[in-house]
């Protein structure tokens, strides 16, 4: 192996992806989503199957006023029907004019598909391979072959298999990819089949890829294993969307190539930076909430709880974490709870300048320990643990506080149901009296207090409600139970957390909501101190 082979990255996020349950993109999503692989440094983009339907045959006419510097795009499409010539498919037809610099063929390798579900013979499914290529690359197209199949064909007809791969590899395609397409197979198999192809292509200059499914959970260990054999490219998806359980993630593909493993190059200098910023462009474009557990590019991939692990991090980064969070743009987390030491205070609190108050830390921690007894949870509302620091330091000044607040919920026969809710602040000496109207009863108090602070903080408009959840925390007192609701907002530039419990489901959201304005707003003062002090030193 040289000392730094260089891996190809073609991503399917666009066409394999989109065959997962809950993952769909527009015409717009799809080419925005090209740009940014684009902007990384991705090889190869697959577009989708241009005869598949309006979106993917519009999609390959729009890409082309894309201003690319480094991906190529490729039109994926089926080895062409039995009884036509390739130049008279339909399909065929369809990958010539979608323009697509790259075609990507998919044929079958496994003899019981081709007697079974092809219903055609091994020779002429040879010939469908070959005339497919043959055609595309007349055409002027690089030519890319995936396998379908292959391991399983391999084990079931060796010989057979190996067949498929010449006849593709001697008709012009560039690259033969090795599918795992039921997801199935073991990483030794995967790397002595592998080993097998290259040996068997290298005389004929193709190279070898890999592309795995996820199904027995061993999607990057599989591929990662195809490399060590000598694949030469990875096929996957951005954050492993796919039909069933998934395709391999090239976030933790590239990651493991460039990070650790040896002899491998994946991407230019300073793109492995932005994996993190990849990952969730991908996830907030297509409407789908991140995994928070996923490998290196997850909330939770560089999260520590438990107070032993967070001073052992503390001392040494390493003692907790395979690597520095920010080598693919992620960040440390320090999670608040009942199992939190002083270390994990200390952590947290180091913006507000009090962790070497040990008094205030030693109050902090039995606020959260007394708190989380009640039910409430700040893992996934930091906002609300900044605010319960600033009052426990004595620094919390309101910018309002409630009076009350009424909810009233009404409906009448064969008609919607109507929801508002009236609240009744103090801003300053200000008293403010508005009534909002909502699809529910805490998108209607949402609606009142904007209304009622909109005058005064103008930059609430930029603030919108991102989650909504509720959990019950003491389920065995039945109606009486305690609820706990966690909130999630955003504005411009960030994202938080806040959380509110209570026996009452419209009082949990209120406190919730109440620390996500109040959170807001204490940033905005943040934001426009610091634009005052840089227009002083200007003006100095």
């Amino acid at each position: 192996m040289s000392s730094s082979r260089t891996i190809e990255i073609y991503d399917t996020t666009l066409r394999d992806g989109t065959q997962g349950e809950g993952f769909s993109l527009s015409l717009l999503d799809k080419l925005q989503i090209t740009e940014r692989l684009d902007e990384m440094g991705i090889d190869y983009v697959e577009g989708g199957y241009p005869l598949s339907n309006e979106k993917d045959e519009a999609y390959f006419q729009r890409v082309r006023g894309l201003n690319l510097q480094h991906a190529k795009i490729c039109a994926f499409g089926m080895t062409r029907r039995r009884g036509f010539k390739a130049c008279d498919d339909i399909g065929m037809q369809a990958l010539a004019k979608s323009e697509a610099p790259v075609c990507t063929i998919v044929g079958k390798t496994w003899d019981f598909h081709v007697t079974d579900v092809l219903r055609v013979s091994l020779e002429e499914n040879l010939e469908m391979i070959a005339d497919s290529i043959e055609y595309l690359v007349s055409e002027g197209r690089e030519l890319i072959y995936d396998a379908e199949h292959f391991f399983d064909g391999s084990k079931a007809n060796d010989e057979y298999a190996r067949k498929t791969l010449l006849a593709a590899a001697r008709a012009g395609a560039k690259t033969v990819v090795l599918c795992d397409t039921n997801g199935g197979s073991m990483p030794d198999e995967v790397a002595r089949y592998t080993a097998a192809a290259v040996e068997l292509l290298k005389p004929l200059g193709v190279g070898v890829g890999i592309h795995c499914h996820n199904d027995c959970e061993l999607a990057i260990a599989n591929s990662l294993a195809a490399v060590d054999a000598g694949a030469r490219q990875i096929q996957g998806t951005i954050n492993g969307v796919g039909e069933r359980c998934g395709n391999a993630d090239l976030i933790s593909a590239m990651a493991n190539l460039a990070f650790k493993k040896q002899g491998y190059r994946v991407l230019d200098p300073g793109k492995l930076e932005r994996l993190t910023e990849l990952s969730r462009f991908v996830y907030e474009t297509a409407n789908v909430h991140f995994r928070t557990n996923q490998p290196f590019v997850g909330q939770s991939a560089f999260a520590h709880k438990g107070g032993m692990h967070v001073h052992a991090v503390s001392r040494a980064a390493s003692s907790y974490e395979h690597l520095d969070p920010a080598l693919v743009g992620n960040e440390r987390r320090v999670l608040v709870s009942e199992l939190s030491g002083k270390s994990n205070i200390v952590a947290m609190t180091t913006k507000h300048n009090v962790e070497q108050d040990g008094q205030l830390m030693q109050t902090i921690l039995q606020e959260v320990q007394r708190l989380e007894s009640e039910g409430y949870q700040f893992e996934a509302a930091t906002a609300s643990f900044d605010i319960l620091v600033k009052r426990c330091a004595g620094t919390f000044r309101p910018h309002f506080e409630r009076i009350k607040y009424h909810v009233e919920v009404g409906a009448e026969r064969h008609k919607e149901v109507v929801t508002e809710a009236t609240v009744k602040l103090t801003v300053g000496d200000d008293v403010r009296h508005e009534v909002g109207e909502g699809d529910g009863p805490v998108n209607a108090l949402d609606a009142a207090m904007r209304k009622a602070l909109q005058s005064y903080f103008p930059k609430l408009e930029e603030m919108r409600l991102v989650d909504y959840k509720v959990r019950v925390v003491n389920s065995e007192a039945g109606t009486a139970a305690r609820i706990r609701v966690i909130v999630e907002s955003s504005d411009h530039e960030d994202t938080w957390g806040t959380v509110g419990v209570s026996e009452n489901i419209i009082e949990a959201s209120w406190l919730a909501l109440y620390d996500a304005i109040e959170y807001k707003l204490y940033k905005d003062d943040l934001a426009n101190e610091a634009s005052d002090i840089d227009a002083a030193v200007a003006r100095v």
